[in-house]
């Protein structure tokens, strides 16, 4: 559904890192996971960008400057309107956490994960995080995911970690979510016991399965991620 937001604020949290929130009907907003796709003045395709969180009247997105739309985005002020889709994807089913789920996120995969801390912590879950990133600077919500509750442990790259070396936490966890770089993912798959739900980065032109571009390979079969993701269980992702 496209309704009309406009831009409470709009700072940058980490380098070439903008949180955006907006102000407006969140009524489609109905699981962590999902996104948006957001029509841009001058610019012929929408972007999709993650759901960070959301309450009754705002949401929230992070995103990471990439190219001329995201560039872009980050220069709108506050009081500025825009042309969104939203309720769009199958997000995270946190009916599925148990007492002890992990949370695997990397870069720009990390701010969806917030979002889904905050509601299994809600209904009573003890989340652990792992969040990867490259360098100290592009470090965020690493103290918003503590303030939640969360058990959280940061790996980077730069410092030759990643978060799959921290999977030893993973033992007594009782299901994971991921959102990340496909190398991560797959690599997840394999490397972790527990069953789980991974969100996968992909562009998404029109966000409701016609230009088909986002279709993707499952065990099932082919599937579009803007419709049927972007979030898969573990069991169909092909490694």
């Amino acid at each position: 559904m496209k309704n009309i937001y406009t831009i409470t604020s709009n700072t940058a949290i980490a380098a070439g890192v903008y949180c955006m929130e907006l102000r407006g009907d969140t009524s489609l907003f109905a699981r962590p996971g999902q996104f948006v796709n957001i029509a841009l003045n001058g610019f012929y395709l929408r972007r999709p960008i993650s759901v960070c969180d959301w309450d009754k009247s705002k949401f929230t997105t992070i995103y990471k400057v990439f190219g001329d739309g995201t560039e872009y985005m980050s220069t709108l002020a506050p009081g500025a309107e825009l042309d969104i889709l939203v309720g769009l994807g199958n997000g995270f089913d946190v009916d599925k956490a148990g007492v002890r789920p992990l949370l695997i996120g990397g870069g720009v995969g990390v701010p969806p994960l917030y979002g889904l801390a905050k509601r299994l912590i809600a209904a009573g879950a003890k989340p652990i995080a792992l969040l990867g990133f490259r360098t100290p600077e592009d470090v965020f919500l690493v103290d918003e995911f503590k303030a939640l509750g969360c058990d959280v442990h940061v790996a980077l790259s730069s410092e030759g970690k990643r978060v799959t070396d921290m999977l030893a936490t993973a033992n007594e966890c009782t299901y994971f979510y991921a959102c990340g770089p496909d190398g991560m993912l797959k690599a997840l798959v394999t490397s972790l016991d527990i069953d789980g739900e991974l969100s996968f980065e992909e562009r998404m032109p029109c966000g409701f399965g016609l230009c088909m571009s986002c279709t993707c390979i499952t065990k099932s079969g082919p599937i579009k991620l803007c419709c049927w993701g972007p979030v898969i269980p573990k069991g169909e992702v092909i490694v």
